[in-house]
């Protein structure tokens, strides 16, 4: 198992090497029953949604199950057994239901997999996300990214995307990008269960399309107190992501990100550290043999 995010990381550094960014392509496969979900954590009125809509709803069975309000910074956290979830359903023209549910994004997920959709989908998508998530920390705390990796978690190939800014033209562009590489991958059977990748987009014109890893470089977090009018303290968090001047490692998101390309970070749900596993082996002991 630890050998197929590796597997998938040098697979697509290869597809994006033979096929550039705006190249012809092979048309894709028919649609078929080919289902797609759509989720994201901006809420189910989202531009970043709408924009994925727009761009894969002739792809296959287009189903969406998203929250009914922002939900960012929630990661992967859930719905339990204590709490009720609460569903909207919204009628499409063609007379499909999509569900804005009020939860959060992983939760989105695993009620649409497991009780609203008709069918298991064959891949989930989750955003378009306004503003980034790159490197260790975002990854954790996305609600993006939370759908998606419960999206692997399950089984089921997944995809989340960030964008840089909130204009129209860039959520259109972006996901015009995500549905082209869908069709890559689908043509290369990359597509498979465990698989998850993260994409990041900056705004405007980009130079290209990079497969990078991680970086551990994380944005600056403050707190500043404040009081309310009736006398109450509180603290609001002001956070500053990763910006053009920053500097890191050549090969990780950030760097790919801030210098003008698309990134793609192949993920793993085993975050087993394979180093420390070793080294603590000698810690292990034998229970002692009854005489």
């Amino acid at each position: 198992m630890q050998r197929c995010p590796r597997m998938i990381f040098f697979l697509l550094i290869i597809l994006f090497a033979v096929v550039p960014l705006g190249a012809q392509q092979a048309p894709a496969p028919a649609a078929g029953n080919f289902t797609i979900l759509l989720s994201n954590d901006d809420g189910y009125d989202a531009p970043g949604l709408k924009a994925l809509i727009d761009a894969f709803r002739t792809m296959g069975d287009l189903h969406v199950s998203a929250p009914a309000v922002e939900q960012s910074g929630k990661g992967h956290s859930i719905i339990t057994t204590r709490e009720p979830i609460f569903v909207n359903e919204r009628k499409q023209p063609n007379g499909a239901t999509w569900y804005a549910v009020e939860g959060p994004p992983a939760t989105c997920v695993r009620l649409a997999v497991e009780s609203l959709l008709p069918k298991r989908p064959d891949i989930i998508i989750s955003g378009i996300n306004r503003g980034d998530n790159l490197g260790v920390a975002s990854v954790y705390l996305s609600g993006t990214l939370g759908a998606a990796r419960e999206a692997a978690r399950i089984g089921i190939p997944a995809i989340a995307v960030s964008m840089e800014g909130n204009k129209d033209e860039d959520y259109v562009s972006t996901a015009a990008y995500v549905r082209q590489l869908v069709e890559q991958l689908r043509e290369r059977k990359l597509l498979r269960p465990g698989f998850f990748l993260n994409v990041n987009a900056p705004s405007g014109e980009h130079r290209g399309v990079r497969v990078t890893r991680l970086s551990g470089k994380q944005g600056n977090e403050s707190f500043e107190r404040r009081q309310s009018p009736g006398g109450r303290i509180y603290f609001w968090s002001k956070y500053r992501p990763p910006e053009k001047g920053d500097s890191d490692e050549e090969g990780t998101d950030v760097w790919a990100f801030l210098h003008g390309y698309i990134s793609l970070t192949p993920m793993t749900l085993d975050v087993t550290d394979a180093n420390g596993f070793e080294s603590l082996r000698t810690l292990e002991k034998r229970a002692a043999t009854a005489k």
